[in-house]
């Protein structure tokens, strides 16, 4: 068998990231594997929006470092051709005077505890800011500038050719059968194209984690889920890029908004979605009833798309954990394995931070956040991360 130091599993934007960070934390014989192509999974159907605003202050600090990334990350990853696409656009959360507003009012307090750039607007500094939108029933309008969105299938590629460059071997195409362990310690896994020996595997398999809960034994809490995302054109109303990413908990919805280029606006619901049996990133049926409804939800915040037309669809699948919260750290009871699932719909903005903290956790080096509140116990001990705006993806 070919030895490696660290095997990861898998080469989405997260996967990839922690192999970028193994080999600048200086690892030097790292191999990933993915059953298809680098981010071809989950991490192409994303939206891309990148912002510090959570309910979760373990999640802020997570999203605050990896902005740093985002903001820099050329010069993070040592290639003046590397991109992430960023667009510093800025992101508005806006509720209405409902069950949302003190939520949303304690939520943007502890942002500015934590040191997040943040703005309070009334209604007219949020019109100039977005002219297209009607804010007549917000109570409270919070805006964080150092914010926007960027591409997460051009962030893994950038992540994976950079850490090519430091030694690490990708090789796609290939599918884990199993992991190989012993005396509870894992000792190589099994797969495709034969076995790999290694101390140490890193998961990063988002929604093909049940896998290895079959390959360990273990229960790992985790549930696919589809949502829909809808391109509505709108010439007589463009978003355009200079107009912040929106989130609007007036809404039933709980929509998200961002432009999506030209006259079109990428819009989808905060909440929760489809439960799938099985992993699955084929595209699903969009309901008719779907997007009347959204659209219905989208007029009322912007007025012109109540005649925008759908210029696009697509549908994406989120790891989801009971309390839409990720696992990360190493799983008891197993020696040499650490895990990184149940993203539930937040991976991209967290990867730069979650790939170096998931390399740390691998090398036995300090870890730069605590994982404990991570840690796959609290599913047991009931102490869960839920979120102050109820399940959906703003935890």
């Amino acid at each position: 068998m070919n030895n490696y130091d660290v095997v990861v599993i898998g080469a989405g934007v997260i996967g990839t990231s922690v192999a970028f960070h193994l080999q600048k934390l200086g690892a030097r014989n790292v191999l990933v594997l993915d059953r298809a192509t680098i981010g071809a999974g989950t991490t192409s159907q994303s939206s891309g929006i990148l912002r510090t605003h959570y309910s979760v202050k373990e999640n802020v600090e997570l999203a605050r470092k990896s902005w740093s990334v985002f903001n820099d990350f050329a010069a993070y990853l040592g290639d003046e051709e590397a991109s992430c696409g960023l667009v510093k656009c800025g992101y508005m959360i806006v509720s209405a005077d409902n069950e949302k507003l003190e939520p949303l009012r304690a939520s943007l307090e502890q942002q500015k505890a934590q040191g997040i750039p943040l703005e309070l607007l009334d209604a007219q500094q949020a019109k100039e800011r977005m002219p297209i939108a009607i804010f007549d029933d917000a109570a409270l309008i919070g805006y964080e500038p150092e914010a926007g969105f960027a591409d997460a299938y051009l962030t893994a590629t950038s992540f994976a050719r950079a850490a090519r460059r430091g030694g690490v071997t990708i090789r796609e195409n290939v599918t884990v059968n199993r992991l190989l362990i012993e005396s509870g310690k894992v000792v190589g896994v099994s797969t495709s194209v034969g076995d790999f020996s290694t101390g140490a595997v890193i998961s990063t398999q988002n929604i093909w984690t049940p896998e290895l809960a079959g390959w360990t034994g273990r229960t790992l809490p985790l549930a696919p889920e589809r949502h829909a995302v809808l391109a509505l054109e709108c010439p007589e109303a463009p978003y355009t890029f200079q107009m912040p990413v929106f989130k609007d908990l007036a809404s039933e919805g709980m929509l998200y908004y961002r432009s999506y280029g030209g006259n079109r606006m990428l819009v989808s619901e905060g909440v929760v979605g489809e439960k799938l049996s099985t992993a699955d990133t084929e595209q699903g049926d969009i309901p008719m009833d779907y997007v009347v409804d959204v659209g219905a939800q989208v007029a009322e915040r912007f007025p012109a798309y109540e005649t925008a037309g759908i210029a696009s669809s697509w549908t994406g699948v989120y790891d989801v954990t009971p309390d839409w919260n990720p696992v990360l750290g190493a799983l008891p009871g197993i020696d040499g394995l650490v895990v990184g699932y149940g993203f539930s719909g937040h991976g991209f903005k967290l990867s730069p931070t979650v790939g170096k903290i998931l390399a740390q956790a691998a090398l036995g080096r300090p870890i730069d956040v605590s994982l404990k509140p991570y840690s796959i116990e609290r599913f047991a001990t009931g102490e869960l991360l839920t979120g102050k705006y109820g399940l959906g993806a703003v935890s």
